[in-house]
């Protein structure tokens, strides 16, 4: 669960590398954007009529490497990165991702084929209430991201952070003064804040999760149910046609990016008093931007032959896995990594939707915060089982945060192969 009284995350002390990157913290397990309460009333003035997106896929259902920008970082904890790494020793990074709901910061150091979290920081913002309504970020959404923004700042420069990345995602893409938010948080906090691309925030997904991935599966299906958008990605397993080995990342066959979370659902569908009828309105929704993925018979195919298995990661599966532990508490370490069988999900969803509001907020692995935002990410979930009916799914307790700083730390060479050669280096294959 996601903290949101602005102090640091216990997440903070412990080893994580190999497949239980970042088993040392607790994360938000949402990706910062599934999280917060209902939206506030849109600012005052007049009103924008914006047409619906739809979903956004890659050319030729080929996704291409994106370039990282630089800026500084800092801090500790670690992630497996590549299990033919040892540790080279280099400098402090940090990375900030600015949701749809959630502002959120890791700062880390490297270690051995990963990092170290050394600090953390979570905020609840809502940095896109309305914008379903009228196109535009509002005031006291702007306030309260800046405030969060200025505590991140302030643990950059008392980390004497060197190297960072700071992203916002689907909010500001959608919103029409998006890039103008950008440029005030500049002149208020001296943050530099990236803007995304869908195409970007997919990759990051899967840099962030790699190692969770069954690398004797024949592919991997991840998904990442944000606030305002959710991605999903085709990850290829087979076999290099030269036998080289390959980042996941690299295996990228074909993603989506769809215009849809749950913030967004939720407000058009509601979300503390949900229906049946209502919940499979919201399951049809998606499922119609599901039918467009690209390359979609081949992995239909794949799937009914067996072997692909699902990979969320959102606080809609950690929520699930969560329950399904019957945790008193939810603790990421328990939950991260957890696997559950399409019939325990199922089961998990069936539960949930049986549930009124209050039973929902009362449930310890859900709370008031994201009481009213769950089952929206469950029908985004529903749908894209029932697209590709998958016998196993994986749950992340990890994402973005952790793609960024793996992406900083090869891009830096920081990880020495046992050839000798650096992960920044280019590679053949």
């Amino acid at each position: 669960m996601s903290k949101s009284d602005g102090q640091p995350d216990a997440r903070l002390s412990g080893h994580v590398s190999g497949a239980a990157v970042g088993d040392a913290w607790r994360a938000s397990g949402d990706g910062g954007s599934e999280t917060g309460g209902p939206g506030a009333a849109p600012p005052k003035g007049r009103k924008r009529r914006r047409r619906r997106r739809g979903p956004v896929f890659a050319r030729d259902g080929q996704a291409k490497a994106s370039p990282v920008a630089e800026t500084g970082s800092a801090v500790r904890r670690i992630v497996a990165v590549d299990e033919a790494t040892t540790f080279v020793d280099g400098p402090f990074y940090a990375a900030l991702d600015l949701g749809t709901n959630n502002c959120r910061l890791l700062v880390a150091t490297p270690r051995d084929r990963g990092f170290r979290v050394v600090d953390a920081f979570s905020r609840i913002v809502r940095l896109g209430e309305g914008i379903g309504a009228n196109g535009q970020i509002g005031e006291a959404a702007m306030v309260r991201a800046i405030e969060a923004l200025k505590v991140c700042g302030a643990k950059l420069a008392e980390r004497q952070v060197t190297r960072t990345r700071m992203i916002a995602t689907e909010a500001c893409r959608a919103a029409a003064n998006g890039a103008e938010f950008v440029a005030r948080v500049l002149e208020e906090t001296g943050l530099a804040l990236e803007i995304v691309s869908q195409e970007t925030e997919a990759r990051l997904a899967v840099a962030g999760c790699a190692s969770l991935i069954d690398t004797t599966a024949r592919g991997v299906i991840l998904f990442d149910i944000g606030g305002g958008s959710s991605e999903l990605v085709w990850i290829d397993l087979a076999p290099s046609p030269d036998g080289r080995r390959r980042r996941m990342a690299d295996r990228i066959r074909a993603w989506m990016s769809l215009p849809v979370g749950v913030v967004n659902v939720s407000e058009r569908h509601g979300g503390r008093h949900i229906t049946a009828a209502q919940f499979e309105a919201m399951v049809d929704e998606v499922a119609a931007m599901v039918a467009g993925f690209p390359q979609g018979a081949a992995l239909d195919a794949a799937v009914a032959a067996g072997g692909v298995h699902l990979l969320g990661t959102s606080g809609t599966v950690t929520t699930l896995a969560g329950i399904h532990l019957n945790l008193p508490r939810y603790d990421r370490r328990k939950v991260d990594g957890v696997w559950l069988s399409g019939g325990e999900v199922k089961s998990l969803i069936a539960e949930l939707a049986a549930m009124d509001y209050a039973a929902r907020v009362a449930n310890p692995c859900i709370g008031r915060e994201r009481a009213d935002l769950v089952l929206a990410g469950c029908a985004i979930l529903e749908a894209v089982r029932r697209r590709w009916p998958c016998e196993r799914l994986r749950v992340a307790d990890r994402g973005l945060r952790e793609g960024l700083l793996v992406e900083l730390m090869a891009q830096d060479g920081v990880w020495q192969t046992r050839s000798g050669r650096r992960t920044g280096e280019a590679r053949n294959g």
